[in-house]
Formats: C-alpha cells, sequence, structure tokens
C-alpha cells in the first residue's frame, strides 16, 4: 500500500509519539493534533487520508469532532476509546466514525484496522451497481434510491457495495467482516448489526420497503 496522510489527534503526547513513530516506520506521512479543536484546524488547511481519533478529550472531545467532520468530509475515522462497551463503541460509530479500538492497544492491530480502511477507499473499477430503485456509483461514492441521494460513511458505503455486487445471495457473517474490514473481529460480534441498523436506517426513509433482510443465525441478504 502506498504512503498515506494520516492525522494522530490524542491529548496523550506518549501515545501521539508512539503512533507517530509507528506509523512514520510504516511510511505513512503523519500530521499530529493535541486537541479537537486542532484537528479540525488540521482537516479544514488539509484534508488528510485517514484520521486516529481520541475519544476523550478536553473541550471538543473525539465524538463530537467526528459529527463535525461528516458534515463536510468522509475521510475515515478510527477512534481511539478508554470505554469499551457496546454503548459506547455504539456511540462512536453513531458518530459517524468508521472503527473503533479500546485502550490499551497493540499498534499491530491499529495498523491492521488503518490497513483495512484505507483498502476500502481506495477506488476499484468504475461502475454503477443498480438493485430494485437503488443505484451506487463506484467512482463517484454516489448513492441514490428513487433518484434521492443518500449520504454514507466510508463503512457504510463498502458494505452496500458489498451487498449490491451479490444481490440474493445469502452474505454469511465471516465474509462480510473478511470484506469490508479486512480482519477478525475477535468477538466483537455487534459491528454488523451496528452498520446493518444504520444502513437500513438511511435506505428505508420516506417508508421505502427494506432491501436488507437478516437470515438468522448465517448472515443478511440484499432481496427485494
Amino acid at each position: 500500500m502506498k504512503a498515506m496522510n494520516i492525522l494522530v489527534v490524542d491529548d496523550d503526547p506518549e501515545i501521539v509519539s508512539l503512533l507517530k513513530r509507528g506509523l512514520t516506520y510504516e511510511g505513512h506521512a503523519v500530521d499530529t493534533a493535541s486537541d479537537g479543536s486542532g484537528a479540525l484546524a488540521k482537516v479544514a488547511e488539509k484534508e488528510p487520508d485517514l484520521i486516529v481519533l481520541d475519544v476523550m478529550m478536553p473541550g471538543i472531545d473525539g465524538i463530537e469532532v467526528s459529527k463535525r467532520l461528516r458534515q463536510t468530509s468522509d475521510v475515515p475515522i478510527l477512534l481511539l476509546t478508554a470505554k469499551g462497551t457496546v454503548a459506547d463503541k455504539i456511540a462512536g460509530l453513531d458518530s459517524g466514525a468508521d472503527d473503533y479500538l479500546v485502550k490499551p492497544f497493540s499498534l499491530d492491530e491499529l495498523s491492521a484496522r488503518i490497513r483495512a480502511l484505507l483498502r476500502r477507499r481506495k477506488p476499484a473499477e468504475a461502475d454503477i451497481l443498480r438493485f430494485a430503485d437503488l443505484s451506487l456509483d463506484t467512482s463517484t461514492r454516489e448513492v441514490k434510491r428513487g433518484g434521492k441521494i443518500i449520504p454514507l460513511s466510508t463503512q457504510e458505503f463498502s458494505l452496500l457495495e458489498l451487498f449490491m455486487r451479490h444481490p440474493r445471495q445469502v452474505l454469511q457473517r465471516d465474509m462480510i467482516y473478511e470484506r469490508v474490514w479486512g480482519y477478525d473481529f475477535q468477538g466483537e460480534s455487534n459491528v454488523i448489526e451496528v452498520y446493518v441498523s444504520y444502513l437500513r436506517s438511511k435506505l428505508e426513509s420516506d417508508s421505502r420497503p427494506r432491501l436488507i433482510h437478516t437470515v438468522r443465525g448465517v448472515g443478511y441478504v440484499l432481496k427485494e
């Protein structure tokens, strides 16, 4: 994978130093910020390819930063959090973040998650996928249902693209993990449910019929 520009945001100088050294060693260009205001200013100046963002920071915390960024940007966001409850993780994902990692973490796992996010962001061969009244443009990353544009985060887009490349096929959970996230979540089984819920809420606005269906004990299927 080619070198990427990564913004690391954390108020702990030791963590910032650790991540900067590790990611620089892997060939990435790393910029840093110590708080939410600094992060927003850095992104406004030049949008990075990915943001590693701490949740617990004074002033503007990581959740609020993520929400503000999602108003204008689809840059991949990996949250770092000291809280590992399901509610905390869902709050982070609900803010628009694409992934989360609970402290303390290993640098190897962080790197694997970053690679997975960057792989999903890399555009594939331009293609327009269609199913029922839903369309997905892999080049412009524009999703429409019934002609109405539906804004999606990076991971939401990747998950929907996977479904639309395999219409009417039951996709097992392990396959979804591998194709969308690129690694084993090691028991964090709520992630797929969370993102399917996000997609459904967006795709089913205006009382449109459900397209993503649950196959209990197996996975999910895109069908009329």
